[in-house]
């Protein structure tokens, strides 16, 4: 994936969008690599997965939504903490790639800005239903695009802007969902860093795929790229990953249990290079008491903008952003078990109701915040990250009281 820039051919779909380089966007923080900690606080880096933006957030994404934006405030208040969330980076998955070139052969030159993100949805639920096999030579020059030029398929532009403006209206941190945020390096960079680890196998001088190899730890080999180079999601995760995690003390993966193979392998891979690495896998959300992707339409009627739409007519702000994160983390929990239930929902946003009347801001300042951070420490166990599940449950507990009057606007509001 380097060399020389080749010309770059008109995508269709691009409708006359802008083609000069993009400089990339800074990590969080305005460097490569975090500064020094300050007053012995630890580094942390929160590196959740992230969600193809084809289609409208279900309540299994809201869910791990909820958790790392929890987990991010919380631990902010005890941590230099990094919260590396970028698209771009996933991008030249196939599964993207394969969506984008769709959309252009099926649909040509379409003006996506005023589309639903649900309308984009039911684009997607087609392409999957779809199954046509796209060819390598097709998908080239999006990752041409992409590599060299930021560039993002018009539909997916719509998408993250839409979810932006969900975050906002959620409270949730907005990690950078519209920046061009590229990896730090490219595949052969990784290869060349993991290869003298024996943690990686690479087989494209004879026409083989390149897999990660931790089977010294009892680990199977995995394929992260064809013998053509093309990476999958795992080979993005070390692309943006591998630069970071050295400059860090914990590094704290957050995914669906669906991944859990591959996340017990990056997990492995990663601590070789120096920090601590954490695994905290968040069970997705039953509909209807079945869990099943978002490539079947499952957000229907249950996507966020919808349950925004219902719970927003009747409740302001705060409240939602509130007992959506006691519903999404206290209620359902970290596991799979429950399924969806509009109704316990709108019970939490009443709670929550309740719980902001009674809100006032407390006259010792200092004394708060000195309140505030032990409380938060004693939801750390032996790590550096506050858990969002002992947290938040921790606000409903009776008999410890939270402090609430500074845990509400530093962490849930």
């Amino acid at each position: 994936m380097t060399g020389t820039v080749e010309p770059i051919p008109l995508l269709r779909g691009d409708r006359g969008a802008p083609r000069p380089p993009y400089a990339p966007a800074p990590l969080p923080g305005g460097a490569d690599a975090p500064a020094a900690p300050r007053h012995g606080r630890p580094r942390v880096l929160l590196a959740p997965v992230t969600v193809t933006p084809g289609k409208p957030l279900t309540p299994s994404h809201l869910k791990g939504l909820f958790w790392v934006d929890v987990m991010y405030r919380a631990t902010a208040q005890l941590a230099d903490v990094t919260y590396r969330y970028s698209p771009t980076t996933y991008h030249p998955t196939d599964q993207t790639l394969g969506f984008w070139e769709y959309l252009d052969h099926t649909l040509g030159d379409t003006d996506y800005s005023q589309l639903s993100e649900e309308e984009i949805g039911e684009l997607y639920v087609g392409y999957r239903a779809d199954g046509r096999q796209t060819p390598v030579s097709a998908l080239r020059p999006y990752l041409d695009a992409i590599e060299h030029h930021g560039w993002v398929h018009p539909s997916s532009a719509r998408v993250l802007e839409l979810w932006s403006a969900q975050y906002a209206r959620l409270g949730m941190h907005d990690p950078g969902l519209t920046e061009h945020q590229p990896p730090g390096m490219t595949l052969d960079e990784v290869l060349d860093r993991l290869v003298p680890l024996g943690l990686c196998l690479d087989m494209r001088e004879y026409g083989g795929p390149v897999y990660l190899d931790a089977t010294r730890y009892g680990l199977p080999l995995r394929q992260i790229a064809t013998a053509q180079g093309r990476p999958n999601y795992l080979a993005c995760a070390l692309r943006e990953l591998v630069p970071l995690v050295p400059g860090y003390d914990e590094v704290v993966l957050l995914y669906d249990r669906e991944l859990e193979p591959d996340y017990q392998l990056l997990q492995r891979v990663l601590a070789e290079l120096g920090p601590v690495v954490r695994r905290v896998p968040v069970g997705r959300v039953p509909i209807d008491g079945q869990i099943r992707s978002a490539r079947h339409g499952d957000w229907r009627g249950h996507s966020a903008g919808a349950l925004l739409e219902a719970l927003g007519a009747d409740h302001g702000g705060p409240a939602l952003r509130l007992g959506m994160r006691l519903y999404f983390i206290a209620t359902l929990g970290p596991g799979d078990r429950q399924s969806f239930r509009p109704d316990l929902l709108r019970q939490c946003v009443v709670r929550a109701e309740r719980m902001l009347g009674s809100y006032e801001t407390p006259a010792d300042a200092a004394a708060a915040e000195a309140g505030l951070t032990g409380f938060l420490e004693r939801q750390r166990g032996d790590h550096a990250y506050v858990d969002p599940y002992r947290l938040t449950s921790g606000l409903l507990a009776k008999h410890r009281p939270a402090p609430v009057h500074e845990l509400l606007p530093a962490v849930f509001l």
